[in-house]
């Protein structure tokens, strides 16, 4: 099984980090950061202008720049590629 990582930048310093993908929605996006017992989960909810996804980790800022129409893309083109597996 392969873990689908996105890149996400912490805004107080600027960092960028890959995180682990639990589930993708247009709405929200739940992701990990961190391995074995010191892992943190954390949802990503959509700015108000829809042009980034935004959540806290233990009080700091995390933010995916990718707008709501590039992830239902994103979601879509994955959903293809599952349908086209399951056809015989």
């Amino acid at each position: 099984m392969i873990n689908e990582t996105i890149k996400v930048v912490v805004t107080e310093s600027g960092q960028s980090m890959d995180v682990v993908v639990l589930s993708k929605r247009v709405n929200r996006i739940q992701v990990v950061v961190g391995k074995g017992v010191h892992n943190v989960q954390c949802d990503l909810t959509p700015t108000r202008n829809g042009q980034a996804y935004a959540g806290n980790i233990m009080g700091r800022e995390i933010v995916y720049p990718r707008s709501r129409e590039k992830v239902q893309a994103d979601i879509d083109s994955a959903n293809k590629d599952l349908k086209r597996t399951r056809n015989f």
